[in-house]
């Protein structure tokens, strides 16, 4: 298993284009937009679409529990999330080579999760797309994103991982950085059985900066985001404590 893991990991992580930040970069854009990206990323930093998250914070699987995890994350590509949760708990969530997969045992011996097929893997892609903000030079428009400011104010922006188109839409603090995030996301959040498309998304309540990018690093996410469920919805709530860009090779 561990072997598969780094191998996953490998996958996961690219280190291409080369190259580092400049304002120039973000010339051309809707303003708001400019601004969410000189206030997220400090000029010189290099232009890596992948990084190295270490996270800590409670999950709700039944009842809300401790977790530490690991993250290789590439937006536009997948990730790889390993975690412990409740001390007993082990395992992973990924998005590598177009499949998603969740794996978990109790005590490193008794599965308790898994899934995978195609549900799995796209409710997994659109979850890789909505962690670029933890990401931002992955964000840029020369990785391929479209950005729009809306008249409401909000930033939305669309982009493609695997086969799933996504767009994820944003509200920014007066500073400039990224204050929530919502989208439709393929799920089964009520345990139907029957997979759809669900309001997704949370509020971040602080920003920390790591090797050049200011990132949400605390906040809350889950389902019915913005709806009147969002208070059931909700199952994860974290705090970012290291962060690597992986820059280019």
């Amino acid at each position: 298993m561990a072997g598969k893991h780094e191998r996953d990991v490998e996958v996961a992580l690219i280190r291409y284009p080369r190259g580092v930040f400049s304002h120039v970069a973000v010339e051309g854009l809707p303003g708001p937009v400019a601004s969410y990206f000189r206030a997220a990323i400090t000029p010189g930093t290099p232009l890596g679409l992948s990084a190295r998250i270490r996270m800590r914070g409670r999950i709700r699987i039944g009842r809300w529990v401790p977790f530490t995890a690991d993250e290789i994350l590439t937006p536009h590509v997948g990730f790889v999330w390993t975690a412990r949760a409740a001390g007993m708990i082990t395992g992973s969530d990924r998005f590598v080579d177009g499949h998603g997969e969740m794996d978990w045992k109790l005590f490193g011996l008794i599965r308790v999760m898994q899934g995978s097929g195609p549900d799995i893997s796209r409710s997994a892609a659109e979850r890789a797309a909505a962690e670029a903000v933890w990401a931002p030079t992955a964000l840029l428009p020369g990785s391929g994103v479209e950005w729009s400011a809306e008249e409401d104010g909000r930033l939305s922006a669309c982009f493609q991982i695997a086969d799933y188109p996504v767009r994820l839409d944003f509200s920014t603090t007066e500073e400039g950085l990224i204050r929530s995030v919502s989208f439709t996301r393929w799920g089964d959040p009520d345990g139907t059985g029957e997979f759809g498309l669900h309001p997704f998304g949370g509020d971040f309540s602080a920003h920390a900066t790591f090797d050049g990018v200011t990132i949400p690093s605390e906040g809350r996410l889950g389902w019915h985001y913005g709806t009147d469920r969002w208070s059931e919805g909700e199952f994860f709530r974290y705090r970012i404590t290291d962060l690597k860009l992986v820059a280019g090779t």
